[in-house]
């Protein structure tokens, strides 16, 4: 799979983009602020449904505009498949594949995976636990259509609990009959998704063993993933009584999956306290690049590979050891931003691979092609 082309209507920074691709490595290069990331952007909400930075689709419309339109065209099989993605003010965002009826969000995710690298991925190590149940529902969501499912339900259920909470504490009356008929639907969904979060756990952290592992070199570092639930020890029916007083205290559900942890751990002390930048950026690398494989292995298509300002953010030994996995092919179709022309051009041709690039002036793109 690769996108062949890619127009864009209205989104962010870009009035009006058409552009078409090669079907191994692509670079996005200029000065910073000028939309190449916004470009990476635009490919990652052909898959997903939503901008990868900024959710409120209202923002992501071109000053003055009232709306944006996203098409790209995939190729697949040897067939090709046109995406479209539109979002008007005051109306709903619609999804359409070869201009047939809008098709249901969660339907669509998974069908055109895509892996993005970013600097703010930094945010999974450094902020709240909530980021790192959402990368990982993200991919598991893009393998298994139920667990999707599943977690939109849950989380429905999650409000609907909470907003009976509140309006037992208003009324100073508590239904248990009501309540408990609440609880037997979350507590249904809640044990399922974490069943299934912790059965990938079990598949995901090998492999992601052996890309922190080859990204240092096999050093005496040692890299893991704890996952941590309310769930592990006590059923969720059990969990939901015992801490029932507390939950009509506060006014809101307590104890449950929404309040699982993944543990990023680097010599069995936590990432973020003992962990240097270079470790950092290494563990999330791999991370990704593990991402990359399930998500390749299981649906037996490569994903769309986004790094954005990756060069930037790396030293000579992680660039050298990424440039080896390019060479070698273990990717498809790669997206690349640099804001130093001179530096992509010069870490590509040492690695002998070929790029087109595009380079962006004053909203304007200049082509070149990178031949080894």
């Amino acid at each position: 799979m690769f996108l062949q082309k890619l127009r864009l209507y209205n989104f962010k920074n870009h009035q009006e983009v058409t552009l078409n691709f090669e079907d191994k490595i692509n670079c996005f290069l200029g000065k910073n602020g000028i939309g190449k990331t916004n470009l990476l952007d635009a490919i990652y909400y052909l898959s997903f449904t939503k901008s990868a930075i900024n959710p409120y689709d209202l923002q992501n419309i071109h000053h003055g505009q009232s709306g944006f339109l996203i098409k790209g065209t995939f190729a697949i099989d040897n067939k090709q498949k046109e995406v479209m993605c539109s979002f008007q003010q005051g109306e709903k965002k619609i999804v359409r594949e070869d201009d047939q009826e809008p098709v249901k969000f969660s339907e669509h995710v998974g069908k055109y995976p895509v892996v993005l690298i970013a600097p703010q991925d930094i945010e999974l190590i450094w902020d709240g636990s909530e980021l790192r149940r959402r990368f990982f529902d993200s991919l598991i969501s893009q393998l298994d259509r139920h667990y999707l499912d599943y977690l939109i339900v849950y989380n429905h259920q999650l409000k609907q609990r909470n907003s009976l909470l509140r309006s037992f504490s208003e009324s100073g009356k508590v239904d248990a009959d009501l309540l408990d008929s609440y609880d037997l639907k979350i507590v249904e969904s809640g044990t399922y998704l974490h069943k299934i979060r912790k059965g990938f756990l079990m598949e995901f952290i090998p492999k992601f063993k052996q890309h922190y592992d080859f990204l240092v070199r096999e050093s005496e570092e040692k890299a893991n993933i704890q996952y941590r639930s309310d769930l592990e020890e006590t059923s969720f029916s059990a969990l939901l009584k015992k801490n029932l007083q507390r939950d009509l205290i506060l006014q809101r559900t307590t104890t449950g999956i929404h309040r699982d942890d993944f543990l990023f751990v680097l010599n069995e002390q936590e990432l973020k306290r003992a962990g240097s930048q270079g470790q950092q950026k290494s563990f999330l690398i791999g991370l990704k690049l593990t991402e990359f494989q399930i998500l390749a292995e299981q649906k037996q298509v490569k994903p769309i590979l986004l790094l954005d300002d990756i060069f930037d953010k790396l030293d000579d030994l992680r660039i050298q050891q990424l440039m080896k996995l390019v060479s070698q092919g273990t990717f498809g179709q790669l997206f690349i931003t640099d804001a130093r022309q001179g530096r992509s051009k010069q870490i590509l041709s040492e690695a002998r691979i070929g790029a087109h690039l595009f380079v962006l002036e004053n909203s304007t793109f200049n082509q070149e092609w990178l031949k080894i």
